[in-house]
């Protein structure tokens, strides 16, 4: 028989969970909201400002950007941070392949953050100069195993996301292509217009105009399935090389030990900034498609990546 005395102490832990699970969706935020973010420009800090606008919105208090220089700086700043929702990293994939490419870097990308959703992505485009003869990524992977190590690529910064497509083309492709690292996107592509580079495997961003205007030759996207940016444009995967698949993601972070109802709550504001009608807009003219993905398959996608590509830059022996 049930007591008075159970039935109040059954109640009072029933309200207890209710209001310990109400108390982050109901009362956060009391007070601004920081998203750490790299350099001023790019993509990353593009979908950061765009995120906070729309979180500013929805939310009622203030989102604010707060750049930092690039490298482990953002994702040491998150990952030391309170896990109290007041203080986001968003990041493309130097967070998880940074550890890869330095030694001594102050997190653990798993250990040390907790997902919230992969909030975009930007695919990148195998670009030709229109004088070399490949009008497909077959015959470019015939031209260059029949001039090995004779055709160039060239791209900013060694670890990029153009730099490890490059790489992971040359891996899975079996073709032995040069890399140039440059100083620049702008640089890289200048030297491609101008005939003294082959080919880049750049990002949208900084090749899609000159492909309209002719001066590129664009052979295929790096993502795994077709491009919304880019119609008619085939995949690398589906035109020679089965497999390959290469995006520049950018992400959404918590500190590591954040609350599953924040975590939540979170990932519902971020999703619904980056669905907003004017937010698909300006993403699809900065070349960004939207992706608004759980907090699980984020953190399944950054164990993919780092199984994938940290495998490419040991075989292939870069450093950052």
């Amino acid at each position: 028989m049930t007591t008075p005395r159970l039935v109040m102490r059954s109640f009072f832990l029933a309200t207890a969970v209710l209001w310990a699970n109400a108390v982050p969706g109901q009362d956060y935020p009391k007070k601004p909201i920081r998203i750490v973010a790299s350099g001023l420009g790019g993509g990353n800090d593009f979908t950061a400002r765009l995120i906070a606008h729309g979180m500013t919105t929805s939310l009622g208090e203030q989102v604010i950007v707060e750049n930092r220089p690039s490298g482990v700086i953002p994702g040491d700043i998150v990952s030391k941070a309170p896990p109290d929702g007041y203080t986001l990293l968003v990041s493309g994939s130097a967070l998880w392949l940074l550890p890869f490419l330095r030694d001594n870097v102050p997190y653990d990308p798993i250990k040390d953050f907790t997902s919230i959703s992969l909030a975009v992505t930007s695919t990148n485009i195998l670009a030709v100069h229109p004088s070399l003869p490949t009008k497909s990524v077959k015959e470019l992977i015939g031209l260059a195993k029949a001039k090995p190590g004779e055709l160039n690529f060239g791209t900013a910064g060694s670890g990029s996301a153009s730099h490890l497509a490059g790489e992971l083309f040359k891996a899975m492709a079996g073709v032995n292509i040069m890399w140039i690292n440059y100083k620049s996107p702008g640089a890289a592509i200048t030297d491609l217009i101008a005939g003294r580079m082959h080919l880049t495997f750049g990002s949208a961003a900084s090749t899609k105009a000159h492909i309209e205007g002719g001066k590129l030759r664009a052979l295929a996207v790096t993502s795994g399935r077709p491009s919304a940016l880019f119609p008619g444009l085939p995949t690398i995967a589906a035109s020679g090389v089965p497999g390959y698949e290469l995006v520049a993601p950018f992400g959404v972070f918590a500190p590591a030990g954040i609350s599953p109802a924040l975590v939540n709550r979170l990932n519902h504001e971020v999703v619904r900034a980056v669905n907003d009608a004017g937010a698909k807009d300006r993403l699809a003219r900065a070349g960004l498609e939207i992706v608004g993905s759980s907090p699980d398959q984020l953190t399944a996608w950054v164990k993919s990546e780092m199984n994938k590509l940290g495998k490419v830059i040991k075989d292939a022996g870069i450093k950052g």
